[in-house]
């Protein structure tokens, strides 16, 4: 059977965020070109042969992104964004959640499936300075590329723009056996997308930055690193990209429309490879690319590009030819019926700027909006009300589960999402159908995932029950919330800046 290649970015066009009024475009800075930072493996504790420890650290740093001052930052056991967690799946993982923080933070699990609200590390699970909390979980989903982001509403955007957010791959026997490159480092690249803006003394300054529809910056970051370059020593790279961004959307391809193939998103392993020249992905998604340079002799250069925008060279040096193919089928995906009977839950995405809301109302942490019973498949249609003529891609998050996309307006999907995918991007005007189920009990958000969107109120909470099991949850309320960011800032409550809310 021919290959089909596809050669556009699927999305909707006139709502590309190109075309908004507080669009910053992306400008490479005038600074040499550095090596790609390549996140260190954070090494656990220990390790059994059915057991992982781990200690990840909120704390505070400096980084050299520019000449000159180096950039106040926060990471995850790092100075910006974090080290590289990997999971396996199957194995008991025992997490210290270690705040050095001077404010409060969570640690959101973004893409695990795993209890809520406490485990999953949303605003309910708030570790407060100088503190340290424990979660343990058993790991029991695919391989896939997931993240760690703070989560603590609504400060969730200033903080991921400080820093905190790194990736978090789980491993598992099926990948195991795939022919995809996996040498971590050398052949096997993650690739954080972000931007940031950097003000006097190469500060950043989040509230001058402030855009109640998404915050944005002119300097493109990739791992951290400005203007990177990364040395290609094998012929064939795995990219494990995430849209880190608070809003940014990225549209990627290679400057001479190199043809790649997708073979993962957020959730794991696609059925099959989808073969493209663009791939267009909104904020929190995932996608692994595997790119064959095989075409190119030593000294060429081939760049990733955004737009009209360069965000990695790759350089190409010796290596040796690799003949290895992707096989036609990937993986099995089970592809459950929905459980009978079930009525199809609607949400709406409303509103743009301060006026966002989803389902018409804003955010309450202490509300619970929707129950689903755990084990039930249940069908959610997601619609984004914005105007098709001027309103935005909103792409929609699921904490605790992985879901199957069904349809878009009625219509097929996107090629590349025929996988597990725990956020989709919905164009305005369009209603998305998903298939979701939740395997674990917990109090779950549901919410857009432009980060000043979600801490603005544009999200929902849902409690997976057992009716045989009856759970009672203390959820977190706006005052205690308040209250201890006054403390820990100095201030009155009522002066403690809460953009959105």
């Amino acid at each position: 059977m021919e290959k089909k290649v596809y050669t556009d970015y699927f999305f909707d066009e006139p709502a590309y965020n190109t075309h908004d009024g507080g669009y910053i475009p992306l400008v490479t800075p005038k600074v040499e070109p550095q090596p790609l930072a390549i996140p260190p493996l954070l090494k656990p504790d220990r390790q059994t042969d059915t057991d992982d420890y781990y200690t990840v650290t909120a704390q505070e740093s400096e980084t050299q992104f520019l000449p000159g001052k180096k950039t106040k930052t926060w990471g995850y056991n790092a100075g910006f964004l974090g080290q590289t967690i990997v999971f396996r799946n199957g194995k008991q993982t025992h997490i210290d959640l270690e705040n050095k923080l001077p404010e409060l933070t969570t640690f959101h699990w973004h893409g695990l499936n795993v209890p809520g609200p406490i485990t999953d590390g949303g605003c309910h699970a708030p570790v407060y300075p100088g503190e340290t909390n424990h979660i343990d979980f058993k790991v029991h989903q695919p391989a896939a590329t997931t993240w760690l982001h703070a989560h603590p509403c609504p400060s969730t955007a200033t903080q991921v723009w400080k820093g905190l957010a790194t990736m978090v791959i789980i491993k598992d026997d099926v990948e195991d056996q795939l022919p995809l490159p996996r040498n971590y480092g050398v052949d096997d690249i993650p690739l954080v997308l972000q931007d940031r803006e950097f003000h006097d003394d190469n500060q950043f300054d989040y509230r001058a930055d402030y855009d109640p529809d998404g915050v944005q910056g002119h300097t493109a970051l990739v791992n951290g690193t400005v203007n990177p370059y990364f040395d290609v020593t094998t012929q064939r790279v795995r990219l494990r990209i995430l849209d880190g961004s608070n809003r940014r959307e990225w549209r990627l391809h290679f400057n001479d429309d190199l043809e790649f193939a997708q073979v993962a998103s957020d959730g794991g392993i696609l059925p099959a490879p989808v073969y493209m020249t663009k791939v267009m992905m909104t904020y929190a998604e995932r996608d692994e690319i595997v790119v064959d340079f095989g075409q190119y002799q030593p000294g060429d250069e081939v760049t990733l590009m955004t737009d009209d925008t360069p965000l990695c060279r790759f350089r190409i040096k010796s290596f040796v030819p690799d003949d290895t193919k992707l096989p036609e089928h990937l993986v099995d995906i089970p592809d459950e019926t929905p459980t009978p009977d079930l009525p199809v839950r609607t949400i709406t995405m409303d509103g743009m700027d301060d006026e966002v809301a989803l389902d018409g109302k804003k955010f309450d942490m202490s509300r619970i909006d929707a129950r689903q019973k755990v084990g039930d498949v249940a069908i959610w249609e997601i619609r984004n009300t914005n105007s098709t003529e001027n309103g935005m891609v909103h792409p929609f998050h699921v904490h605790g589960t992985q879901f199957r996309v069904l349809a878009r307006n009625d219509g097929p999907v996107y090629p590349n999402e025929h996988g597990l995918k725990d956020t989709v991007g919905v164009n305005p005007g369009e209603t998305v159908r998903i298939k979701v189920k939740f395997e674990l009990t917990g109090v779950y958000m549901y919410h857009c995932h432009i980060i000043e969107h979600e801490d603005g109120g544009m999200m929902a909470q849902i409690e997976s029950y057992d009716p045989q099991h009856p759970q009672t949850y203390h959820l977190m309320d706006m005052d205690t919330l308040r209250n201890a960011f006054a403390k820990e800032q100095g201030i009155k409550p009522e002066d403690v800046w809460m953009p959105g809310m």
